[in-house]
Order: C-alpha cells, then structure tokens, then sequence
C-alpha cells in the first residue's frame, strides 16, 4: 500500500465519527412560554416536564427547551412568541395564558401551539371544537367558568343565610365574560344576586373585596384568572379579615388560608400539556389532537378558616370534601 493511500485510510477513518455527527438531526426545540416569574412555577414546571418524560422527552437528552417567562408581565409574551416563531422552534407551550393562546394562535398558523387554560377554548375562539380542533392549536383546559354554577351552589350550601354573592373579577382577560354569565344564571337560579367586583391590579384587590365587605356583608366567588391564582395568599388574607366566606377555583387558594375550593387539579393540567407536546414531537396534528377537559373535581375545605368565620360546617358537606385542611 502506497504510504498516501494508508494517510487517506487513516484520515477517512478518523473523520467517519465526525461525519456521522454532522449527519445526525437536531434535537426538536420546544419554546415554553410562562406568565409568571419561574420560581413561582416549580411545580407546575416540574408536572409539565414529567408529562415529557411519560412520552419519551427529557430536556437536554433528546429534546431542547427554550424558555421565556413574563414575570405576571403578559404585555411581554407577544415578543416572546415573535422571537420562539423566528427561531422556528417545533412547538410552542404556551402555560397558563389565554391572552398568550389567543395572541399565539394569531401568530403563527404553521408551528403546533399547546395550551394549557382556564376557559373554554372553543368559545375563545382557539379551536373550532373540542374533538377535532382542525388548526395548528390544541391543549388542556380547567374548564374553570363552566364550573362557576358547581361554586355558587357550594357557597349556598356552606352559607344558606347569604343573599348576595360577590363576583371578583379580572377584567382584562377574555374568561371574565364567561364567568360573570355563568355567575349570574347560576344565582339567579338560587334567588340571589351578584355583585360584579372588578380587579386589575393588585392594588385594587383589597379595595375591591373590603367595599364589598362594607356594603352587601355577603359571601365571594373569586374568578378564575390566573391573576388571582398569582395573588391568592393576598386574596385569602383580605377575605379572612373581613370575615367573608370565600370560594376559588383551585386547591392551592385553600392551602393560603382561603375557605372552599372547587376544581380540578392545576399540576394534572402541567402534566397532560407535557404529555400533548411531546405527542406532536413525536409526529402527531394538533387539529386531530381533542383538547383534554378535566374528569376529576376535587373539593377541599380549609376547616381552621371554617372555625375563624364561626361557620358549623354542615356533616353532610364535609362528608363529600376530598380534603380537609386544618
């Protein structure tokens, strides 16, 4: 063998590895999106990245993820998703936004959009029904608003002598609407009244609950926006000094010292939309992809506020709660 055909054998060899690299496809980029500041969504984040793994992706091992957070700044997310567009990422996330859905929606008609939302997103206009979305958009919902008739017959049942419900209400989100509608039906099916409060800073909050406080002395339903879930310690804490008796959407309102909750649960919402993206990953439409609704409600009662109210918390009720704080 001629000594420069052994060099070019040993240099092809060396470079067969280097070759085979180059060959071999990027990793798929997912580009989540999240409303609040990340160390407030450990947990949501770790149940997202655990729905990955349940489908085969781990970040940093077979897929990438870029993530943007608005830090409860939602003005920022139409920038975020502009750039995530730019880089073409595969799919993007879009955690716990509906204005962030509808702005994703009406960006981009080619990259997957996963949500994960409160409302009804047929009636937001993200998909064109539940069973076959038929875009590039699909997702998990809480189907929070179309549980507001569940809530007000709950905060009835704790609290039979009230008259007037306060409704407290985010109004620069899309869901508010349907809130207040199924709010007022629900009722005006009991023989009550509703008091829409609105809120949209985290100033007005307490103003809000505390002139309720002083003038109907009735009982409050906290809307479903994401908002208030950001702010829930603080709701919480304003509807205990004024000793209103209060129901949320979600169990962590409970854990801050809030009375009742009923829903269906925010880390199972995290997990499927890991589970929904890694499914497009994995070569699946999202206008053939149904969106996920909620099969399980859970209702849970935080029994030392239930003392401080100097409510007798009838058996029957807490026979049914799923959980008890104390």
């Amino acid at each position: 063998m001629r000594r420069r055909d052994l060099i070019f054998g040993f240099a092809g060899a060396a470079a067969l590895p280097r070759m085979a690299r180059a060959q071999q496809p990027a990793m798929p980029v997912i580009g989540y999106v999240g409303p609040q500041p990340r160390e407030l969504s450990t947990d949501r984040l770790d149940a997202f990245h655990q729905g990955l793994k349940e489908t085969g992706f781990v970040n940093h091992r077979n897929v990438t993820i870029e993530y943007r957070w608005a830090d409860n700044q939602c003005d920022r997310i139409p920038g975020f998703l502009a750039d995530l567009i730019d880089r073409r990422v595969s799919v993007i996330a879009m955690a716990g936004s509906t204005p962030g859905a509808i702005a994703a929606k009406g960006m981009t008609s080619t990259i997957p959009v996963v949500f994960s939302i409160a409302g009804n997103p047929v009636r937001l206009g993200l998909v064109e029904s539940l069973n076959r979305p038929n875009g590039n958009v699909t997702g998990v919902t809480l189907w929070n608003s179309e549980l507001v008739p569940k809530r007000v017959e709950l905060l009835r049942e704790l609290v039979p002598a009230t008259t007037t419900i306060g409704l407290l209400i985010y109004p620069n989100t899309p869901t508010s609407d349907d809130d207040i509608r199924h709010g007022r039906a629900a009722a005006s099916a009991l023989g009550l009244h509703v008091r829409v409060l609105n809120a949209s800073t985290e100033s007005e909050i307490p103003a809000a609950i505390e002139t309720f406080a002083a003038r109907d002395r009735g009982a409050l339903l906290v809307g479903s926006d994401v908002f208030f879930f950001v702010h829930r310690k603080m709701v919480a804490e304003v509807a205990a000094k004024h000793a209103l008796p209060a129901i949320y959407d979600r169990r962590e309102f409970a854990l801050a010292g809030g009375l009742i909750s009923y829903g269906s649960s925010i880390l199972d919402l995290h997990r499927h939309q890991g589970v929904y993206v890694a499914r497009v990953l994995n070569g699946e439409k999202p206008a053939e992809l149904p969106v996920l609704l909620p099969t399980t409600f859970n209702l849970v009662l935080n029994l030392t506020t239930a003392r401080k109210l100097g409510l007798e918390v009838p058996l029957t009720f807490v026979a049914r709660v799923d959980e008890v704080i104390e």
